[in-house]
């Protein structure tokens, strides 16, 4: 029978700790620069011309249909072999994850846009103003309530993702589990705490997530 010990962990508390606040300073990278590049391909997808539209299209579709760890792979291995530019394991992840969150975030600032009635955007056209007013003033203000419950979903998504860089060495939380995990030879216990330490971070945004649903939900009803 296994006998659980943690307290031959306890010397590897600093090095998960410096792994969790490398995992949370990376998750805000990649959410932030994700929403940014994801507003500007939704609303592309919407506004743009046909052509720039169906390029977006294409952008969102594939990285949507595969899978996030084979594009971590491939911008680690791959891209520097087309490019001949070598890129730090942590580049190639923060590239990747901003990539593939933004195509995600595109389809709910999309699909927020799309909800809002096309009576408003008649209304700022019969007041003179225009299209880039009617977006910035009438249209993403209204349809961010709608977007903001799956945005919040999504970025929760990019912080489980990041588990996923130890593949490519990036020191995160996981991969400084591993790392200490083998030197202790006591992996059940650094494989838990590790988990513990998701679930602390996960489950208070998970609970903030959908109490904001619900009060943005009963707000559109009254």
């Amino acid at each position: 029978m296994y006998h659980w010990d943690f307290g031959a962990v306890w010397v590897y508390r600093n090095l998960l700790l410096s792994g969790l606040a490398y995992t949370l300073v990376y998750t805000l990278i990649v959410v932030v620069a994700g929403l940014l590049l994801g507003m500007v391909v939704g609303i592309g997808r919407v506004r743009a011309p046909m052509i720039i539209a169906v390029l977006l299209r294409g952008y969102v579709e594939v990285f949507r249909c595969t899978p996030v760890l084979v594009q971590l792979i491939w911008f680690y291995y791959a891209l520097p072999i087309l490019t001949g530019i070598e890129m730090a394991p942590s580049t190639a992840a923060a590239l990747s994850l901003t990539l593939y969150g933004a195509a995600f975030y595109s389809e709910i600032v999309r699909a927020g846009i799309l909800a809002v009635d096309w009576g408003q955007t008649e209304a700022g056209m019969a007041m003179g103003m225009r299209r880039k007013q009617i977006m910035r003033r009438i249209i993403l203000p209204q349809a961010f309530r709608r977007m903001l419950p799956p945005l919040m979903s999504q970025s929760i998504m990019q912080l489980k993702n990041t588990s996923l860089l130890s593949v490519i060495a990036v020191p995160d939380l996981l991969y400084q589990a591993q790392s200490a995990a083998h030197d202790s030879y006591r992996p059940l216990e650094l494989y838990t705490i590790a988990a513990v330490c998701y679930f602390a971070v996960l489950f208070p945004a998970t609970v903030w997530s959908k109490r904001l649903e619900s009060r943005l939900g009963k707000q559109d009803r009254s």
